[in-house]
């Protein structure tokens, strides 16, 4: 069984997953990370290259490929539920884990990120997380087994979370 960290940018999932790996004793595999190696260039350039469709679909390829293996920890991108498909995927061999955050919690902690293109074009940072947020909670909601906020814990707090979580679910 893997355990599957969804959720939007800044809320945790990098972080805690490494957190996780070190405590459960199991590997870490971030879906951005392989997308990048295995395109042999950073999201900005894949999105100018491919556009979010080629994007996406690499993203797919990926999720349906580490999904299949086993006693993973999958540190999903944050718009890993925008293809329906990739969740029973994911689901099928794994427990996923949402950890959400306000806007203005995941505003703070990622203001600065320059790792990302804009997802909706000219709008404020703010507006751009929240309009996208808007859209996607419904599918972080359908697609996970448990939800965590994460605006007021540290990272050790989330993870010590899922870990019971997991512990429980493993039983």
């Amino acid at each position: 069984m893997n355990l599957v960290l969804i959720g939007y940018r800044g809320t945790g999932k990098s972080e805690v997953g490494a957190l996780l790996a070190t405590r459960l004793g199991m590997p870490v595999l971030s879906m951005d990370a392989l997308i990048i190696e295995r395109a042999g260039m950073p999201v900005p350039e894949i999105v100018a290259a491919h556009g979010w469709t080629g994007f996406r679909d690499l993203e797919t390829t990926i999720a349906r490929e580490i999904a299949a293996r086993d006693g993973v920890i999958i540190d999903c991108g944050g718009g890993v539920i925008e293809r329906p498909e990739n969740i029973p995927a994911l689901r099928e061999h794994g427990l996923i884990v949402w950890l959400s955050a306000s806007v203005a919690t995941i505003v703070r902690r990622i203001q600065g990120d320059t790792q990302r293109p804009s997802l909706t074009g000219a709008q404020s940072f703010t507006d751009e997380v929240a309009e996208v947020l808007t859209r996607r909670t419904p599918l972080y909601r359908a697609a996970a087994h448990v939800e965590i906020a994460t605006d007021a814990l540290t990272p050790a707090e989330v993870a010590e979370r899922v870990v019971e979580i997991w512990e429980t679910t493993r039983r």
